[in-house]
């Protein structure tokens, strides 16, 4: 009898590195912090519980990067909704605000995870440093297709539009991605274009769902 063996895989340390970010973020969303201690994100992530510290130099070192690993994901998200749609900036802007405010990007467990990881911004200056940079990260690309739109160049009227524009998306986010069972399907969504519309004072088409982009792990 010949033993079925899969073929050996050696990952790469960034692999391991990403695979402990997705233990850690899946744990978080479904037991908080109490169930991501060191052990239960190693042995998830198959790795070594005194592994953790060849990639990470301690706990929260590792809680940083996943926080970080989930903000930097929503954008790529909704970055993605732009990509080959159209050569219209309104098109493209409005795939980018819509896909902000569907699943995948908003979803409970991001939400309840982003809310966890508030505490952890309040206390730690690095962590807070996290926050600052994914948030600038996600505001200073919805400026660059605000500054794409007609008339909209002006760099520092599109940086206070873009921030007016992020309130309306974060407060929907939240709302939508606390309490889904609460709004019609596509509800969100177009009341955000409908919100940042009247901000821009610009029609925004409406995108159907087929825009979605793919979950990037």
């Amino acid at each position: 009898m010949v033993e079925d063996r899969r073929p050996y895989r050696r990952e790469s340390q960034e692999q391991r590195r990403e695979a402990l970010i997705n233990s850690a973020l899946h744990l978080l969303a479904q037991g908080g912090p109490q169930a991501a201690t060191v052990r239960a994100i190693a042995e998830r992530a198959n790795i070594s519980p005194g592994l953790i510290r060849h990639y990470f130099d301690s706990k929260d070192d590792l809680t940083r990067a996943a926080y970080a690993a989930l903000m930097d994901r929503m954008t790529v998200e909704s970055l993605a909704a732009t990509e080959g749609i159209s050569d219209d900036p309104a098109a493209q802007l409005a795939a980018f605000v819509a896909v902000s405010l569907r699943p995948p990007v908003m979803d409970g467990d991001r939400v309840r995870l982003w809310a966890g990881f508030l505490h952890h911004v309040r206390r730690d200056p690095r962590m807070h440093d996290v926050h600052k940079a994914t948030y600038l990260g996600y505001r200073d690309r919805l400026q660059a297709l605000i500054q794409a739109l007609p008339g909209r160049s002006d760099p520092a009227k599109a940086r206070a539009l873009a921030i007016a524009c992020n309130a309306v998306i974060d407060g929907l986010w939240l709302e939508g991605g606390t309490l889904p069972d609460s709004f019609a399907a596509g509800e969100i969504e177009q009341i955000g274009l409908t919100a940042i519309s009247a901000i821009l004072d610009i029609p925004l088409p409406t995108l159907t769902p087929t825009s979605n982009p793919p979950e990037v792990s």
